[in-house]
Order: C-alpha cells, then structure tokens, then sequence
C-alpha cells in the first residue's frame, strides 16, 4: 500500500505557469509518497504526471474517453473510463485530497464534488469559492510548497471544513 491518492485537478490547457506550479505539486508529492491521480489528459494533469513521474513517483490517470492510449505519456496506470467529464465525479471520490492549480468549469466540478464528499481541498492560483452562507470552503495558497504540506497534514490529521 502507497501513501495517499491526492487529485491534481486543473486545465487541460493551461498556460506556462500553471504547468509549472503543477509539475512542482507533482514532485512533491511523489517525494512525499502519495499517488498522483488526474483526468490523465494534457496541462496542469500531464504536468503533475511529469513532476511526479522525474521523481519514481506513481501516477494513475482517469481518461474521459475509451481508448488507454489517450493518456498522457507520464502516466504509470491509464484508467479509460468511457465517462467523459462524469468522470470529475470518479476523481474526486477516489481522492484522499485534491490540490486545484488553475482551470476552467471541469476543475470547478472537480471542486463542487470534493466539498460535497468532504474531501480536503486546496488551491494554487484556481478558483477561491465561497459557500452561500459563508461556511468554510478550503484554502488558496501562494505556492505548491504550502499547498502539498497544508494537504498531506489534512490528509494524516482532519479537521473540520
């Protein structure tokens, strides 16, 4: 058994800065011994995928589609689903945590359904909501740094979000 499955969610296309951010997550993880796991396609997933995999670190990606092939070429395990973007929903459950870095609406459903599941989530330069009455949601941080120490502590030790 591997240390935790953390989710590294974010754009498909993502600029030059967000890859960086998510390779950086990717490593840090793998040093740490967590699993990365994706959507497994191009941007801020190929570029965890990447930071994980340059570190012997193990990485399994959820594709939309049905064809393995699809993955990206950082991936340990390729998991086709055949879901399209329901597989947000397989993601964020499979998860033990999720770090968002940058994204669109997919990543926002990805966020939607970790806060649903209770999952531990925090983001690096993504989306920063706010419940309807003003409950806690999750924290944004100013690096990948932060962001993987503040999860793997919250993945060891919950507390309430």
């Amino acid at each position: 058994m591997r240390g935790p499955y953390v989710a590294v969610i974010g754009a498909g296309r993502a600029t030059g800065e967000q890859e960086r951010v998510a390779e950086q997550v990717g490593a840090l993880l793998a040093e740490a011994g967590a699993v990365v796991l994706s959507g497994g396609l191009g941007g801020v997933m190929r570029a965890s995928c990447r930071g994980a995999h340059e570190r012997g670190g193990l990485t399994v990606g959820l594709l939309p589609g049905g064809d393995r092939s699809e993955g990206n070429q950082f991936l340990t395990v390729a998991l086709p689903t055949g879901m399209g973007e329901l597989r947000n929903g397989l993601i964020a459950r499979t998860a033990d945590g999720l770090i968002a870095v940058g994204g669109g609406w997919g990543t926002l459903s990805e966020i939607g359904f970790a806060m649903r599941l209770g999952r531990p989530l925090v983001a690096v330069g993504s989306w920063a909501v706010t419940a309807p009455d003003g409950g806690p949601t999750y924290p944004v941080m100013g690096s990948p740094d932060e962001a993987v120490a503040w999860l793997l502590r919250e993945i060891a030790h919950p507390t309430a979000h």
